[in-house]
């Protein structure tokens, strides 16, 4: 994870195929048997479409990932990091993991609209 001031494209660096733009409400995922939460966005939608598509046509050509994941990096206002996001059944989008650390830093509380920039 990079905090404010770091450099954007030192943590694309990994060849990024495709920029997307991605907003959603902030949820939060509570375990009832380990006493933890995580917190997520639901990517649906022409989003969710464009990483299947920037998945199929780069990262799963070798065959997909565990889970069907796609490994992306995630930018949300000042902070960037890198994380999978999830096929989600539902609606058949997208499951996007929000570190607290990413919480803390850009002061988001569950329920905020998210608005990030996922790169494959």
């Amino acid at each position: 994870m990079q905090h404010p001031g770091a450099d954007p494209a030192q943590a694309l660096s990994r060849s990024a195929v495709e920029q997307i733009s991605v907003e959603g409400d902030l949820r939060v995922f509570r375990s009832a048997s380990e006493n933890s939460q995580s917190h997520y966005i639901v990517i649906a939608g022409e989003a969710a479409d464009a990483i299947r598509y920037a998945a199929m046509s780069g990262q799963w050509l070798n065959g997909k990932r565990g889970f069907g994941s796609a490994r992306v990096t995630v930018t949300v206002g000042e902070t960037i990091w890198q994380t999978s996001v999830f096929p989600e059944k539902e609606s058949g989008g997208w499951f996007l993991p929000i570190k607290v650390a990413v919480c803390r830093a850009e002061g988001l509380c569950e329920g905020d609209m998210v608005c990030a920039f996922v790169a494959l």
